[in-house]
């Protein structure tokens, strides 16, 4: 799996992923532009109208933000406006082809558990990369990401942890916060309540869950267009989290997309009850064994793409944020690929 290194400006960060990963980037982009003109029939320049809104949105109130993404768009050979809509994919399609997911979060004695499968086609898991990210005056992140998308699911050196869920509820506010934004913006907070109120205080783009933890809490981060809810930790201090609500939104309508959400919450909580039930102290094993599950198959928590455009578990990732490590499992976790190990 390719690591990118970046250090510097927004701009330099930027130059240095586009530039590490250009071919990563160039098929990602043809992988969206063939995805939109499927399921959506749109072709990239109808989807790249869509992303001008939202370019000069970043451009006036996050301006690091677009500035990286410049980098990127200059150090891959690529239009920006490509790179903010791989940024703002979840937005332009309303999150109907957004990623699938099983979360846990879990503070143990011991660890502070964070880990999840990452469902989703597998013709982009060879656009998956690793990027260790270094800027003044914030803390350094190590991530893993789709090629081009400068926030996803990772660890920073202050111990916050992101995990992401697709969540799908119709509707966008285009002025808002982007998903992926306040992926990164959560990565670049010493804390996970400093997280939760940045991304609160903005208003998010288009519904998702993001489950924020820290050396010692847990949030599960809820929200639509219009709303947000918290999801605390559990008497056993988790919180499991999949691919629908799991509280109430006043004025949005859940779709449930994957029927299988329901399942697979259900199995992750009643696996890890009998982990760590007693007073067990759950060995890191045992958490990422939670990750193999197999029940009710293919949908199951190790999900199995059953045809070339099913979506499947592209990796697992289990970090403990008190030891600032993680173990990155590419493929299926019964099925692994490559293993990668993370540390700040």
């Amino acid at each position: 799996m390719l690591i990118v290194e970046c250090k510097g400006s927004p701009y330099e960060i930027g130059h240095q992923h586009g530039t590490a990963a250009r071919e990563q980037v160039h098929r990602c982009i043809a992988f969206y532009s063939g995805l939109f003109l499927k399921n959506c029939k749109q072709e990239w320049p109808q989807v790249l109208e869509h992303a001008s809104d939202f370019e000069a949105r970043a451009r006036e109130k996050w301006p690091a933000y677009h500035e990286e993404m410049r980098g990127i768009a200059d150090g891959a050979g690529v239009a920006l406006l490509s790179i903010v809509a791989l940024n703002v994919r979840t937005e332009i399609n309303f999150g109907l082809f957004s990623d699938g997911c099983t979360a846990l979060a879990w503070h143990t004695e011991k660890r502070a558990y964070l880990g999840q499968n990452w469902d989703w086609m597998t013709a982009q898991k060879e656009n998956l990369i690793i990027t260790k990210i270094t800027q003044a005056n914030k803390p350094t992140i190590n991530q893993i990401t789709e090629a081009g998308i400068i926030g996803k699911i990772g660890f920073n050196s202050s111990g916050v942890g992101t995990l992401l869920n697709a969540i799908k509820v119709y509707g966008v506010a285009p002025s808002q916060l982007p998903v992926h934004f306040g992926l990164r913006m959560a990565l670049e907070s010493d804390s996970a309540i400093e997280a939760v109120q940045k991304l609160e205080s903005y208003g998010m783009a288009s519904s998702a869950h993001i489950l924020i933890a820290d050396a010692t809490t847990a949030v599960g981060l809820e929200f639509t267009k219009s709303t947000f809810a918290r999801c605390l930790p559990d008497e056993l201090h988790r919180v499991v989290h999949a691919n629908h609500l799991l509280l109430e939104h006043p004025g949005e309508t859940d779709t449930v997309w994957l029927q299988d959400s329901l399942d697979r919450v259900q199995t992750m909580t009643g696996n890890s009850s009998k982990v760590g039930g007693g007073g067990h102290e759950p060995s890191w094993e045992d958490v990422s064994r939670l990750f193999e599950d197999e029940q009710n198959h293919p949908t199951s928590i190790c999900r199995e793409a059953i045809d070339e455009n099913g979506s499947g578990t592209l990796f697992n990732i289990v970090m403990d944020l008190k030891s600032r490590r993680a173990i990155l499992r590419l493929g299926r976790p019964v099925q692994v690929e490559e293993t990668v190990e993370l540390s700040l």
